[in-house]
């Protein structure tokens, strides 16, 4: 089994977009967020993903805007590299290697050339020590550059950016730890430090998490675990500083951020709550209900914009009036405990999201469709408080039904469950509540399956208390009208033995249900058992059945490091080998399956007909960890031009989840090229403002095509050369609008004595040439028909050739009638 280089692993979403505090440019347009390996530039009023920086080898952990220019910023990333890029074209400039793990990134005005990064300090044994160093960007040309020169400012500080602040556009820096607030002042190169009791008379937990500086007073503002936010003042005296505090939180404050102009200072928390504090007074404005807990706070430079990154992976941006303007909703980055499965109306990956939530994601656009809530119950944000979750769900094959499993642990360490079946409402394009099953089975539900039988609507749950059920869609006798619920309709059990696992055929004709070691064959329309099947020790973990010319086959999974193969034709096992599959799925479109196997701290994935004995494809170590979640999707169109190695790519496309959160895939480099061809024209169409220039532009590039289709038939005039110039002139290159602005528009306009005397000069051609069509052939001169002789030939073509107005005058004296002039002569004696 030899890895193929033809087929990718490829990362294509679900990174967290919460890591780190989100920037917005200048203008109030874009939004950048760090976003596990790359840098997401999204668009503030479509909420589009307009480009992704890609270039870091590692986790980004900070970004900035470069001070000397505003649409260029600065990522830096445990790769140890420094990074330079222009946002708006998504182009990589610079890269500066450090050599040094770079835990935050942090620029300021009044320090040019140089920016400030955290990492560890080499000399401390403990891991958890860090530095505040300086970089002096080397002035070279090149794009990779080795900094050598590194100067360090503090020592001891907190890794997490939201602990370090800079103050008055760079004079001081501020940074908290635990119970101490430091400043150091550049300029005098001193740092004061001021501390806070571990506990005051009430028992308040003092300890600093947060803290942001005043923009243009001496002030700084730190947040603290009981809630409280204090004002520090005179701080640059060690013995004669003071504070105000401020209490609304219940809970630490996990976020502080003053505005542009430093009238108003916002705070976040757990309480999903954001505080706008009147700088000066005791006035303050909410913002409720944003959803999760506040993690970051972020203002536009202009101060029109607000930006909050909360814990369930999405950013909310929000106008300085306090309302919601965008959400940008990322893959929900908790524990996955329900199966990845595709909606088959959007065709989106949908999983649990927030407790009690099912989120549907979109696998092309890389973000959250939208959130159906299944427990439908108001949401407590409380440590240690049991929630309900979604631990099961499960999609019919035409997408009619929805079946899910939620759970609640109570106090006495019983679990509450429910079944719900929800129906698709084709008017709403979503799904409604149609049965509700309190307690379906006695303990937790272990597995289920609908049905793949076109003429049943069938649902099977298997239990710990050693049962499985199958529930029917009948005629609901006590509703009105033509209703329909889901009732029992059988309970099966074997030998007292619980059941793990179940599956259905592809034809739906026959179920297979897992006891521990034991796999029973079920009949769903008689529900008799067919036949058992056993196998070498180990409890069977995942059953699947083969498709199309495999569907004989059932394959399994055990405990005890088995993949299993039973032929259900001669009832007996087919094939077995010794390995450690942590997932094993089937692709819906073809007879492949795919087995995820952990191997040496990594998952390795081979993909294999259950009738071949050889794989058709394997790679080693495609993610670190275990890989618990896959799922098949169907593509949109078969993909051509495949490889050998690649052709089980070509119906469906395999999605996994790594422990990270990250949302996996494989692709083949003819797929990327296309895929990335088309996301840059994308890209360049929806990035550009609509402008009058950009209608200009816009028309031609129209025009510019439609003369390179009928450039062969039709002659189109000039371009003007200054129109010209300046379309295809780079930006930053060019003098001033107000300098172009006269020569632009003075190129477009055309004379209107030009129009007039291009008119007037039609007009009297076509007077000319009705007045010279009367004439007969007999009038005129037959020498006129012979050529030329040589030298007169060549006399005629040194003539120089006449202008408009020339050839003008000249019809003119054609058209005198000189007959008047014949009279007189002829009157002379």
């Amino acid at each position: 089994m030899v890895e193929q280089a033809e087929v990718r692993v490829v990362r294509c979403g679900g990174s967290k977009i919460n890591y780190r505090e989100a920037i917005i440019s200048n203008d109030s347009k874009f939004l950048l967020c760090a976003s596990g390996d790359s840098v997401k530039v999204y668009s503030t009023n479509t909420e589009e993903c307009v480009h992704i920086l890609q270039g870091h080898t590692d986790l980004v952990t900070g970004i900035a805007f470069n001070p000397l220019n505003h649409l260029q910023i600065y990522s830096c990333s445990v790769d140890g590299t420094v990074r330079l890029w222009d946002y708006t074209d998504g182009i990589l400039i610079k890269i500066l290697f450090t050599g040094h793990k770079i835990i935050a990134l942090y620029v300021s005005k009044k320090h040019e050339g140089i920016i400030f990064v955290t990492v560890p300090m080499a000399s401390k044994t403990d891991s958890e020590a860090f530095q505040l160093v300086a970089i002096h960007l080397p002035k070279t040309v090149g794009q990779e550059v080795e900094v050598n020169e590194l100067s360090s400012v503090l020592t001891d500080i907190s890794p997490a950016p939201k602990t370090t602040c800079f103050g008055r556009e760079g004079e001081y820096i501020a940074f908290v730890k635990g119970l101490q607030l430091s400043v150091h002042f550049f300029r005098k190169q001193k740092t004061y430090r001021f501390f806070l009791k571990a506990n005051d008379k009430k028992g308040a937990k003092n300890a600093f998490t947060c803290v942001s500086c005043h923009p243009k007073e001496d002030c700084i503002a730190t947040g603290h675990e009981d809630g409280k936010i204090r004002l520090w003042r005179n701080f640059n005296q060690r013995k004669e500083y003071t504070y105000s505090t401020h209490h609304w939180h219940h809970d630490a404050v996990s976020a502080l951020s003053f505005t542009p102009e430093g009238m108003s200072l916002l705070s976040g928390g757990i309480e999903s709550v954001l505080v706008l504090w009147r700088y000066g007074t005791e006035s303050k404005d909410f913002l409720p209900r944003l959803g999760s807990a506040i993690e970051h706070i972020s203002v536009s430079p202009d101060g029109t914009l607000y930006c909050t990154s909360h814990r369930n992976n999405k950013i909310t941006i929000i106008n300085s009036n306090l309302k919601v303007s965008a959400v940008i909703q990322g893959l929900v980055g908790r524990d996955v405990k329900t199966d990845l499965t595709i909606d088959p109306h959007t065709k989106s990956l949908v999983l649990n999201g927030e407790p009690g939530h099912l989120q549907f994601y979109s696998l092309h656009h890389d973000k959250q469709l939208y959130s159906l809530d299944i427990v439908q119950q108001e949401h407590i944000h409380q440590s240690g408080l049991e929630q309900c979750e979604v631990v099961k769900a499960v999609f019919h094959d035409h997408g009619t039904w929805l079946a899910t499993v939620e759970e609640r642990r109570e106090i006495d360490s019983e679990v509450d469950t429910s079944l719900k079946l929800w129906a698709y409402n084709e008017m709403t394009q979503s799904f409604e509540l149609n049965t509700n099953i309190s307690s379906p089975h006695e303990d937790r539900i272990t597995a289920m399956c609908f049905s793949t039988d076109i003429e049943t609507t069938l649902l099977v749950t298997t239990s710990k208390d050693g049962h499985f059920k199958a529930w029917q869609l009948a005629k609901d006798w006590e509703s009105q009208g033509d209703g329909t619920s889901w009732s029992c309709d059988f309970v099966g059990s074997y030998h007292h033995l619980r059941p793990t696992s179940c599956c259905f055929s592809a034809d739906g004709s026959v179920l297979a249900v897992g006891f521990q070691e034991i796999v029973t064959v079920w009949s769903p329309d008689s529900w008799e058992m067919c036949l058992t099947l056993c196998q070498p020790p180990g409890e069977i973990r995942d059953l699947c059945f083969g498709r199309l010319s495999c569907s004989r086959y059932l394959l399994g999974t055990t405990s005890k490091n088995l993949l299993c193969c039973w032929n259900l034709l001669t009832c007996s096992l087919e094939w077995s080998t010794s390995i450690d599959v942590t997932l094993l799925l089937s692709d819906p479109l073809s007879e492949n399956m795919a087995a995820f196997a952990h191997t040496a701290g990594n998952s390795d994935l081979f993909v294999f007909k259950p009738s071949e004995p050889r794989p058709l494809y394997s790679q080693k170590a495609v993610c670190p960890g275990k890989v618990h979640r896959a799922v098949f999707t169907p593509r949109d169109r078969v993909l051509e031009n495949c490889g050998q190695c690649s052709q089980w790519l070509n119906r469906s496309q395999l999605y996994f989840i790594t422990e990270h959160m990250d949302l996996m895939t494989f692709s083949t480099k003819s797929e990327e090229d296309r895929v990335m061809a088309s996301s840059k024209q994308l890209v360049i169409d929806d990035s550009v403002a609509m402008t009058p220039f950009y209608l200009l532009l816009g028309k031609h590039r129209e025009q510019k095509q439609i003369t390179n289709q009928t450039s062969a038939r039709v002659h189109l005039p000039q371009v003007s050369s200054s129109i010209r110039e300046l379309l295809h002139t780079p930006s930053h290159v060019l003098p001033s609008a107000a300098v172009l602005c006269s020569m632009f528009v003075n190129s477009l306009l055309i004379s209107s004595n030009d129009t007039r005397e291009g008119s007037e000069a039609k007009v009297e051609e076509m007077e000319c040439e009705e007045e010279e069509e009367p004439q007969s052939e007999e009038e005129i001169d037959p020498c006129d028909s012979q050529p030329p002789p040589p030298g007169q030939r060549n006399a005629e073509e040194v003539v120089p050739t006449l202008s408009k107005g020339q050839e003008r005058e000249l019809r003119k004296v054609r058209k005198t009638d000189y007959a008047w002039l014949c009279g007189s002569l002829h009157t002379q004696p």
